[in-house]
């Protein structure tokens, strides 16, 4: 099909954008000039739907019935078996909504993709499968998953499952609840800003964020390819381990991926603590005006256990970890996602690798279509983006993006002293959930507002492994262990002697 030429009236427009004058006849030239050019974009459709398009293939699906669905967490069920031996064979798998399963409704959270259809699985999907597992459909995550709680998705809000009347994190909310609820064994999730750990902590199931680029992101909807991850989720350590062993590596389309190193969780999983050194990170703890003391301190106690079992500890320190990292992953995040997943319809341009042309076009007329039912945290990013990418022209991203090595720096530093840095992963317990309807301000706040130990270790690359370590009133504590980049083996080593040590969490009451 032939692209559609511009007109005088497309050309003032742009002209107007980039501040040019143009005579009538300078107009005529231009346009001539673009429907030559244009021709190689018709040329490039034809040679692309004769040598790469495919159709989506015939899988089965349907939305779960409200009375199976009570806390909002999936998205739609469906049946793919994997191979008949493997790893995780046997093991069912639920698969965040932002990460394409070919034939199977993909919405992203938002009305933005609803009715979307992709035609191939990413990476993961396509590796879980090989390595046996059955997926059973995919999960409710936030609007375009912009959100650290749970309340944004245009198919409503996911309910903890501790209690119904609060968040049970983001975006990766129903992930993290169908496998605290043991609906499914495991479940992928996704992490710019904490998206795995955050709802993994307030749902209480242990989450991984890998180390950058570890994981290829392949097939998943980017939000901003600086802090774009995915990672697993599960009821157990092992579980992570296993599924991570599975997913890591290189596929060749990725350009998050820098020839990653192999990894071998489950090989060293149960090798102890004993002679490792745990770095309590000052900056992790009392976070004024944010930290709750319950949450300190149960955190603390699982350090002192950790300590029982052999490893020394002590205090460690990042000057910038709970202040400046935050202002740097706002400034990142914000440019970033305006640039990239906003006016660049997820992919942007400007980097080799994997591209998906069809979610591009169909984001790209859906997110116009629906823009005011786009969440208020979604619609915040778009419009303070707009203003700094035009007025501020890029420089306060480039100014972010070249502080992050000392960041890096200085937990590498850390690293020096200390094996792995603990500290919450999620500051205080589950809040209430925000009405829909709730004042701007306070609906964006709230849904942003705990990502205070997280968003650094999606800047930095690092891996980080939350893991539960009791109850707080009722709800979910987690520790958050962070290693050094491509030592995710070690987080989950050492988060495995503590789940060990700290003995069966207990289960979300039943409803």
């Amino acid at each position: 099909m032939s692209v559609k030429r511009p007109s005088k009236a497309d050309f003032l427009i742009a002209a107007e954008d980039h501040s040019y004058h143009l005579s009538d006849s300078q107009m005529e030239c231009f346009l001539n000039l673009a429907d030559e050019t244009l021709g190689s974009y018709d040329a490039i459709d034809k040679l692309y739907a004769q040598t790469i398009a495919q159709q989506p293939p015939e899988r089965e699906f349907s939305k779960a019935p409200d009375a199976d669905n009570l806390h909002g967490a999936w998205y739609v069920k469906t049946h793919i078996t994997g191979a008949a031996q493997g790893p995780l064979a046997g093991k069912t798998v639920v698969i965040k909504d932002n990460v394409s399963v070919a034939g199977v409704p993909m919405a992203n959270g938002s009305l933005s993709l609803d009715g979307y259809v992709p035609s191939e699985d990413a990476t993961v999907v396509k590796r879980l499968l090989a390595a046996g597992a059955t997926v059973v459909g995919k999960s409710v995550c936030e609007d375009l998953c912009f959100s650290g709680a749970s309340f944004t998705a245009a198919s409503g809000p996911v309910k903890n499952p501790w209690d119904l009347s609060r968040n049970a994190g983001g975006s990766s909310s129903g992930s993290a609840v169908l496998v605290a609820l043991e609906e499914v064994d495991m479940a992928i999730g996704g992490d710019q800003g904490g998206s795995i750990r955050m709802p993994s902590a307030w749902s209480g199931i242990v989450g991984h964020k890998p180390t950058y680029g570890l994981v290829p992101y392949t097939g998943a909807f980017p939000i901003e390819r600086t802090i774009d991850h995915v990672g697993p989720m599960a009821n157990s350590v092992r579980d992570v381990a296993v599924m991570l062993d599975v997913i890591a590596g290189a596929d060749g389309l990725d350009s998050r991926q820098k020839n990653p190193p192999a990894v071998a969780c489950v090989a060293t999983l149960d090798q102890g603590v004993a002679g490792l050194r745990i770095g309590v990170l000052r900056e992790g703890f009392a976070i004024p005006s944010v930290s709750e003391d319950q949450v300190d301190a149960q955190v603390k106690a699982a350090v002192a256990q950790l300590q029982s079992l052999g490893a020394t500890v002590g205090e460690a320190s990042a000057p910038w970890h709970s202040g400046v990292a935050l202002d740097m992953w706002n400034v990142i995040a914000t440019d970033g996602a305006a640039y990239q997943m906003l006016q660049g319809n997820g992919y942007g341009m400007n980097v080799d690798g994997y591209y998906d042309p069809d979610i591009m076009s169909y984001f790209g007329a859906k997110r116009r279509e629906h823009a005011d039912a786009l969440s208020s945290s979604v619609r915040a990013v778009a419009l303070t983006g707009h203003y700094s990418l035009k007025n501020l022209h890029g420089a306060y991203y480039a100014k972010a993006r070249m502080l992050v090595p000392e960041l890096t720096r200085q937990y590498d530093e850390a690293f020096k002293d200390f094996d792995v840095l603990v500290m919450p992963t999620m500051p205080f317990v589950a809040t209430p959930l925000t009405a829909a309807d709730a004042p701007i301000e306070e609906y964006v706040h709230s849904a942003l507002n705990m990502l205070t130990n997280t968003a650094p270790f999606d800047l930095t690359g690092h891996p980080a492994t939350s893991i539960p370590t009791g109850l707080a009133d009722g709800l979910p504590v987690a520790m958050m262990i962070v290693a050094p980049r491509f030592q995710d083996a070690l987080a989950l080593r050492v988060a495995q002697a503590y789940e060990q040590a700290r003995g069966p969490f207990p289960k979300p009451p039943r409803r």
